[in-house]
C-alpha cells in the first residue's frame, strides 16, 4: 500500500493534537486540584457532584439560620434573666414595705423604687432584637408589643398588650421548625401550669372591700379530691345591721355534667353556694379543698375572690400586680382600718401573683435554654453531615495528585516523542537521495 506524503504529515499532526490534548488535560488537572473538571471528564461523578452540591448549599442554608435563631434566643434568654431580677427585686422591696414599723413617708419611698423597677420591666418588654423587630410581640414586630393606654376620666393608665399571641418560628433543619421567640401575653400574662390559688379582697373586680377583714394566710390547698376543687369561687359575707354578727357564705358557677357553666336567661352564669357558716375574726375556712385564714371585721357586701391563678377571671398580668402594689404603697396607712386591710391584703395578693410570674418567666426562660441546647446538638449533627459531604464530593471529583504527577510525566514523554517523530518523518525526502 503507497502511503502519500499529505497522509503521513495528517497523522502525524493528528498524534501530536491528541498527545498534547491529553497533556493539557493532565495539567488542567493539576492546576485546579479536580479529575473532574468537565462534566464530559466523567459524567457519572459529575451528576452525583450535582446533587451532594446542593446537599450541602441547603445544609449550610439551615446553618445560617441556626445563627439566625440563636441570635434572637440568646437576645430573649438576655432579656428574661433582666426580668426576673426585676421580680425579685419587686419582691425584696414588698417584703420591706410589709414591715409595720415604716411610716407612710417611707413607704412611698418604696413605692417610688418600685415605680422604677416597674418601668424597667414595661422597657424589657418592649426589647427589641439586632433588626429594630419586637422580640416579644409575635409577628406584629413593627410595633412595641406594650403600649400605655391614656383615660381622659384621669383614670390610672394600663398597659395594654398590642402584639399577637403567636411566636415566631425559623426552620433550622429539613425536619425542624423551631420557635425562636415567645409573644408577650406567655411571658408577662401567664402563669405556669399548676400553680396554687390567688385571693383579693374586693367585692368585684376593681370595687375595693368597705370592711378591714383580711386573709393572713393562704389560700391552700389541702384536699384535691374535694368536690369543686380548681374551680374559682366568692366568700361574701353578711352582716346584720342590729347584732352586727356576721356570716359568710362561698358562691361558686353551677356547672352542667361537662363542667360548663350553667346560664341564666339573660345569659350570665348562675351562682350556686357551695359553703356557709358563721364568721369569727381569725377562723380558717375550708371551701372545695381549699383553705385560706381571715381576720378583722367584714363589712356587709365585702367578699373575698378564690381563684386558681391559672383561671380566666384570676389576674395574671405582672404589669397589674406592680401597678395595684404601687397605689397601696401610697394609701394613707395612718388613716382608716380599711386602708390597712386593704394595704395588707394587696400585698399579700401580689406578692403571691409576683411568686407566679416569676415561676412562669422562669418556666420561659428554662425553653429558651432548652432550644439554645438543642441548636447546638443540630449544629453537631450538620457538622457531620457537612463532613460526609465534603469527603463524598472530594472522592467524586478531587485529584489523587500522586497518579496525577505520574500521569502528566507519561504525556509529556508521549508529547515529546510525537514532536520528534514528526520531526523526523517531516525531513524525510526522495530528493534528498537524487544525485
Amino acid at each position: 500500500m503507497r502511503i502519500s506524503t499529505v497522509t503521513m504529515f495528517e497523522q502525524s499532526v493528528k498524534s501530536l493534537n491528541r498527545q498534547q490534548g491529553d497533556f493539557l488535560k493532565v495539567g488542567q488537572q493539576i492546576a485546579t486540584g479536580r479529575r473532574v473538571v468537565n462534566p464530559s471528564d466523567d459524567p457519572q461523578a459529575a451528576s452525583r457532584a450535582v446533587g451532594v452540591s446542593q446537599a450541602k448549599a441547603v445544609t449550610q442554608q439551615f446553618a445560617d439560620a441556626r445563627i439566625s435563631a440563636r441570635n434572637s434566643l440568646a437576645q430573649s434568654e438576655s432579656v428574661l434573666n433582666s426580668v426576673s431580677d426585676a421580680i425579685i427585686s419587686a419582691k425584696t422591696l414588698l417584703v420591706q414595705a410589709a414591715s409595720d414599723t415604716l411610716s407612710d413617708v417611707d413607704r412611698q419611698s418604696v413605692a417610688s423604687e418600685l415605680r422604677g423597677v416597674y418601668e424597667t420591666l414595661i422597657g424589657q418588654a418592649n426589647a427589641t432584637d439586632g433588626n429594630g423587630r419586637y422580640l416579644f410581640g409575635g409577628y406584629n414586630d413593627d410595633a412595641p408589643p406594650f403600649a400605655r393606654t391614656e383615660f381622659a376620666d384621669g383614670a390610672a393608665a394600663t398597659i395594654d398588650y398590642r402584639g399577637d399571641e403567636n411566636a415566631r418560628e425559623q426552620r433550622i433543619d429539613a425536619s425542624r421548625l423551631m420557635q425562636v421567640t415567645d409573644n408577650g401575653n406567655t411571658i408577662f400574662r401567664s402563669v405556669p401550669s399548676g400553680a396554687g390559688y390567688v385571693a383579693r379582697a374586693e367585692r368585684d373586680e376593681g370595687v375595693r372591700n368597705e370592711g378591714s377583714v383580711t386573709f393572713t394566710s393562704g389560700p391552700s390547698r389541702i384536699d384535691p379530691s374535694a368536690g369543686g376543687f380548681g374551680q374559682p369561687f366568692t366568700i361574701a359575707f353578711d352582716v346584720d345591721d342590729d347584732t352586727g354578727e356576721a356570716s359568710w357564705q362561698a358562691l361558686a358557677f353551677e356547672r352542667d355534667g361537662d363542667g360548663n357553666p350553667v346560664l341564666d336567661g339573660d345569659g350570665n352564669p348562675n351562682l350556686v353556694q357551695i359553703a356557709t357558716g358563721e364568721y369569727t375574726s381569725g377562723q380558717s375556712l375550708t371551701v372545695a379543698g381549699v383553705s385560706i385564714t381571715l381576720q378583722g371585721l367584714p363589712a356587709d357586701g365585702d367578699a373575698i375572690q378564690v381563684r386558681p391563678a391559672n383561671a380566666d377571671d384570676a389576674n395574671q398580668d405582672l404589669f397589674k400586680s406592680l401597678k395595684d402594689a404601687i397605689d397601696v404603697l401610697e394609701l394613707d396607712q395612718q388613716g382608716t382600718a380599711e386602708n390597712r386591710a386593704l394595704f395588707r391584703n394587696t400585698l399579700n395578693s401580689v406578692m403571691r401573683e409576683l411568686d407566679n410570674n416569676l415561676d412562669n418567666v422562669l418556666t420561659v426562660r428554662a425553653s429558651v435554654g432548652a432550644r439554645l441546647n438543642e441548636l447546638d446538638v443540630v449544629d453537631s449533627v450538620a457538622g457531620n453531615r457537612m463532613l460526609n459531604y465534603e469527603q463524598t464530593l472530594s472522592d467524586l471529583v478531587d485529584l489523587d495528585y500522586a497518579e496525577a504527577i505520574s500521569e502528566y510525566s507519561l504525556r509529556q514523554v508521549g508529547l515529546q516523542a510525537a514532536q520528534k517523530a514528526f520531526v523526523d518523518i517531516k525531513s524525510m525526502s526522495l530528493f534528498d537521495y537524487l544525485r
